[in-house]
């Protein structure tokens, strides 16, 4: 016997109910946190107070629902998962919070640090041939990833602008971060070329994507390709190609994982951190660290320093001990 079709109406309904049973069963604690599978909503994206909140757990298709939230909340971020409820015929009002299982945050313009994303498995550091990649960007991104215990990828977009100028540059440092354990992928947004390799590693994973204005972030989201079950928010691939300028961290739904677009920036600089929770973002200094002759060694001219040693007998980059101390300068000298 075949199962009988739900009408629209049947299933706005029910949806409607569900709903209603998972805010009158959910118990908020201090600062409206609940568990994650009470949640029936993932913030998509934020504009100042309003978010787009997209429906879960509902026999309905997803869809947006424009929420803003509770004063008693934290401020919420895309990735957030949140319990919400029907506040007028066509917005909904965010109630309670899931804990974060993790987060992506940078410092914003007062130095102080501003979440960007939430619940994610993957930070995409993505680079290009234009405007040139410099490692120092790169290291900073990668302590920030470090200190939030998040995984990085390390992606080298426009590779179809390589040429026998900028090939050996960007190469070396290609290898450098390679022989350090970080998987790098070289691709062209543009043509297409080396991103299958990556659909792979992103498969069934949320990603955030993070890097430099200019550096492709949107067009390798249109490359990737969206998914027909996602345009929950009338976004055409035809409306987003070529013009967008991202303002705002927006979740998309593509054809094999979720990714998480955030605004780029020219610099990114990483507040309030120790010497340290530096050091220990450039994982092989760290590793030398702890035999330098002096505890508090500098690693710049003091005697017995062990990881200039290092980079003497070859075992440590040099480009990674002067990303090092630079970092460091700018961080003594705002």
């Amino acid at each position: 016997m075949s199962k009988r079709r739900l009408s629209k109406q049947q299933q706005s309904r029910i949806a409607e109910k569900q709903q209603k049973e998972i805010v009158a069963d959910t118990e908020v604690g201090s600062g409206g946190n609940v568990a994650s599978n009470k949640c029936n909503g993932r913030v998509i994206s934020h504009f100042g107070h309003q978010l787009d909140v997209e429906t879960l757990n509902t026999p309905e298709s997803p869809r947006l629902v424009r929420c803003r939230q509770r004063a008693n909340l934290p401020d919420l971020v895309t990735g957030d998962l949140v319990v919400w409820e029907k506040d007028t015929e066509e917005n909904g009002i965010i109630v309670a919070v899931a804990e974060r299982e993790n987060m992506f945050a940078r410092p914003d313009a007062s130095g102080n640090v501003k979440a960007v994303a939430a619940n994610i498995d993957i930070v995409l550091v993505v680079f290009a041939v234009l405007p040139k990649a410099f490692m120092n960007l790169i290291d900073r991104y990668l302590v920030a990833i470090h200190k939030l215990e998040l995984e990085p990828l390390l992606v080298l977009n426009k590779s179809d602008l390589l040429n026998e100028e900028n090939s050996t540059e960007l190469g070396k440092m290609l290898s450098i971060y390679q022989s350090l354990g970080y998987p790098t992928y070289t691709l062209s947004a543009l043509t297409g070329d080396g991103v299958a390799r990556l659909e792979e590693a992103l498969s069934g994973r949320t990603t955030v994507l993070v890097g430099q204005s200019g550096v492709g972030k949107s067009s390798l989201i249109n490359r990737l390709g969206l998914a027909e079950m996602t345009k929950v928010g009338e976004l055409s691939e035809g409306k987003y190609k070529g013009t967008h300028k991202t303002t705002t961290a927006r979740l998309y739904h593509l054809n094999n994982c979720d990714v998480i677009d955030s605004p780029g920036i020219r610099e990114f600089n990483l507040g309030q951190l120790s010497q340290q929770q530096l050091l220990r973002g450039f994982r092989e200094l760290q590793d030398f660290a702890g035999a330098c002759k002096f505890r508090d060694c500098s690693h710049q001219s003091e005697p017995g320093c062990a990881i200039r040693e290092a980079v003497k007998r070859g075992e440590v980059f040099p480009e990674r001990l002067e990303s090092y101390l630079r970092i460091l300068r700018m961080m003594e000298n705002p």
